[in-house]
């Protein structure tokens, strides 16, 4: 089951958006990150030691803020955006939101730049970056793997939980999609503490495709499979993204492009 993403259009490149939603929250308030990763703003120019100055400074003034407010967030990353004191901060465990150069304000929705024929979506671009090279990080090993028939035209990502009824529904059309040269990648994420043992059973079955073809077909998931396995670790990961619903499928370069869909409907967005 997946949820619709809400768009918010703001003239001249402005953001709006109000409140915090937190997926999960850290066990320690007074958790800290000394160190800041370095990184280009999005314009593409190399990080200077003022902009590098200038995010240790917000990171400062961030976490002084979160724990003053009762927020539990670790900070993870800060990097420039286009808009003038403004950067994309991302969170361990939460989606990534925006926040102003003095740390007083911070701000979720999109960011979209005018000017052109069509819409630009700074925010999209921006978390799309991350997740790609969250995926390239990814092991082939630690995925389920369905291959297209043939040569791949298309790679997509799916984060799927073996409990979810549209997850059944979009892997009812695996032979569809992989005759049609779209290669699945699917990534663990059960929606609850309750679903983790099925998926971690599938995970460390001798034939994970069997087993995972076999419970959604309705069959019984092979008992007392256990090993050691990337199913928390993925689960994490799709927090830290953005994931809030299954399937939740995302392109090569990183794009969310939606829940369940039909091939159709797929290939029509991987165009």
């Amino acid at each position: 089951m997946t949820f619709a993403r809400s768009k918010v259009f703001v003239a001249c490149a402005l953001v709006a958006g109000l409140g915090l939603t937190a997926c999960s929250k850290s066990n320690n308030e007074d958790s800290k990150q000394t160190t800041l990763t370095a990184s280009a703003p999005a314009t593409g120019e190399a990080s200077t030691l003022t902009e590098r100055n200038a995010q240790q400074r917000l990171m400062t003034n961030l976490e002084k803020n979160f724990k003053t407010a009762g927020i539990k967030a670790k900070i993870t990353d800060i990097k420039a955006t286009e808009v003038p004191n403004l950067y994309w901060v991302s969170l361990e465990g939460m989606s990534s939101v925006y926040a102003t150069s003095d740390g007083k304000y911070i701000l979720q929705g999109d960011v979209i730049r005018l000017g052109g024929k069509s819409l630009y979506n700074v925010s999209e671009n921006l978390q799309a970056n991350v997740t790609k090279k969250q995926f390239a990080a990814l092991k082939a090993e630690d995925l389920l793997i369905y291959p297209a028939k043939g040569k791949a035209k298309h790679v997509i990502y799916v984060f799927t939980d073996v409990s979810c009824p549209y997850c059944h529904k979009f892997h009812e059309q695996m032979d569809e999609m992989n005759a049609k040269g779209i290669e699945v990648r699917y990534i663990a994420w059960p929606r609850g503490e309750e679903h983790m043992p099925a998926m971690e059973a599938i995970w460390c079955s001798e034939n994970r495709r069997e087993a995972f073809d076999l419970a959604i077909a309705g069959g019984q998931i092979p008992a007392g499979a256990s090993c050691k396995n990337p199913v928390r670790e993925q689960y994490q990961m799709g927090l830290n993204i953005g994931v809030n619903g299954t399937p939740g499928v995302y392109n090569a370069e990183g794009l969310y492009l939606g829940g369940y869909m039909s091939t159709d409907e797929l290939l029509n967005r991987l165009k």
